[in-house]
């Protein structure tokens, strides 16, 4: 079995910054694409960024240059660097993997974490 254990978030004021993190454990042989994904209150799960197993990275139209995503492939770590936060960031915020459980056929499954909540309020 495969976890994704989010931490980091919390209460912000606006303006402020957070960093979020994503273990990955469990059985694992290897993990590709990791992302972020974020729920605000009564809307719809969206991207937020994406990484490859090489670092290509990918960001929504929102992040306007303001989050950094990155991963410590050795660790099995996915990191998001949130900086000027905003209100309308306030969402619950997920990791998800895309993982190959053992050497054998190079099938990935996809996982999520439980979310962590950031709020961006004064």
């Amino acid at each position: 079995q495969v976890q994704l254990v989010e931490s980091g978030g919390g209460l912000v004021q606006p303006g402020g910054s957070l960093r979020l993190s994503c273990a990955a454990s469990g059985t694992i042989f290897s993990v590709g694409a990791m992302a972020w994904y974020r729920q605000g209150p009564g809307e719809e799960r969206e991207l937020v960024a994406s990484i490859s197993t090489g670092g290509l990275v990918n960001y929504a139209d929102f992040v306007e240059g303001r989050f950094t995503i990155a991963r410590d492939n050795g660790q099995k770590m996915l990191y998001l660097q949130m900086n000027s936060l905003k209100p309308e960031d306030t969402a619950v915020y997920y990791c998800n993997a895309n993982v190959r459980p053992s050497p054998g056929p190079p099938k990935y499954r996809n996982y999520w974490g439980q979310g962590t909540q950031v709020t961006v309020s004064s």
